[in-house]
């Protein structure tokens, strides 16, 4: 128990190091600092420097990547990639399945949106292709993976690459976390704003998208808990009007 204990705790904290480099390399890229290439040029890692020097003057300002689909739908304060991916990275660490690679999960969930540091959360109400899309992407995480020493490099493509691709059950079942964080977040967004069911679009996009029996249990739980929530409040709202046409009347 111990054990185990102490390996979920490492994990872990690898899931933070490695969101943390996603938001420094976002920052790097974004400044286009040369002083990592001179940091590179003279040997040391760049890494390291962007988790030790990307912290100062104005750069904290581009910490964020948002998730666009929310600010499309004009959510207050949405999340950001980092936050999407690292939740995702915590659904892969406790799934139950024995018969897919854990920690390849949660590997491939931390990497799979990692371009979008660069290129920004491309949604479909963007209108850009999905060929497009992805050599942008692919361009990005050139760039990203070429910071990188050579085995790590082929690293963290070859994982972004097996989830775009979905050539491994392992990238599929990342997928289906990738939508139920999705519609997790819509409802957390819809509890947060007091309207229930505003933001129905997002369950609608997911309908016959997930097969895995982990992830078909948690939708399942979600959604009964969206329909206690959206009645309850269909119920408030009809005995408010209720209560408005007797005062008028009287």
């Amino acid at each position: 128990m111990v054990q185990q204990l102490a390996e979920s705790v490492t994990l872990c904290v690898c899931v933070c190091v490695c969101v943390c480099v996603e938001r420094a390399l976002a920052l790097c890229w974004e400044q286009a600092d040369p002083e990592v290439w001179e940091q590179w040029r003279e040997g040391r890692s760049p890494v390291f420097y962007l988790l030790t020097q990307g912290r100062t003057g104005q750069r904290w300002r581009s910490e964020r990547v948002p998730r666009t689909g929310w600010v499309y739908r004009n959510v207050q304060h949405p999340e950001s990639v980092s936050d999407h991916m690292y939740r995702m990275a915590m659904m892969a660490l406790t799934v139950q399945d024995t018969s897919v690679n854990r920690d390849r999960c949660v590997k491939i969930a931390l990497v799979h949106d990692l371009a979008e540091s660069i290129v920004g959360d491309i949604a479909p109400a963007d209108k850009i292709s999905k060929a497009e899309k992805h050599r942008r992407e692919k361009e990005a995480m050139d760039h990203i993976t070429g910071l990188l020493r050579e085995d790590l490099r082929k690293e963290l493509y070859q994982l972004w690459e097996e989830y775009e691709t979905q050539s491994s059950p392992e990238a599929r079942l990342v997928k289906e976390f990738d939508q139920l964080e999705m519609i997790l977040q819509a409802h957390e967004y819809e509890e947060l704003e007091g309207k229930p069911g505003r933001l129905q679009e997002f369950f609608d996009s997911t309908q016959g998208r997930f097969h895995h029996p982990d992830v078909l249990a948690l939708v399942k739980s979600l959604n009964e808990e969206r329909a206690q929530h959206m009645a309850k409040a269909e119920e408030s709202s009809s005995k408010n009007n209720g209560d408005q046409k007797s005062s008028s009347s009287s």
